[in-house]
């Protein structure tokens, strides 16, 4: 059952770095592009952390490629809301 729920999350994290690359492509906004390779590194973590069998979770270096799809995803943030001027900001 595990296995299978592995595979369901992978999955998912596919999909949603697919559905971000389509909105790049349209938009050629960089936040998108970032999105999407954040969610292919949290679905080739997932992948190789069930490939591995390092469900047990003091096994640290696996998760190593998730903290890095977060800081990147996180980073993206930052540089957009920075870009425009943050929030709040009256523009002129």
């Amino acid at each position: 059952m595990i296995e299978f729920m592995s595979g369901a999350v992978t999955l998912g994290f596919v999909i949603a770095a697919v559905f971000f690359l389509r909105f790049w492509r349209r938009t050629s906004d960089r936040l998108f592009l970032v999105f999407a390779l954040g969610f292919f590194l949290l679905a080739l973590n997932q992948a190789l952390a069930q490939w591995l069998g390092a469900a047990d979770e003091r096994v640290g270096y696996a998760y190593l490629l998730r903290v890095i799809g977060f800081v990147i995803i996180l980073a993206a943030i930052v540089d957009k809301n920075l870009a425009r001027g943050g929030p709040g900001r009256l523009r002129r």
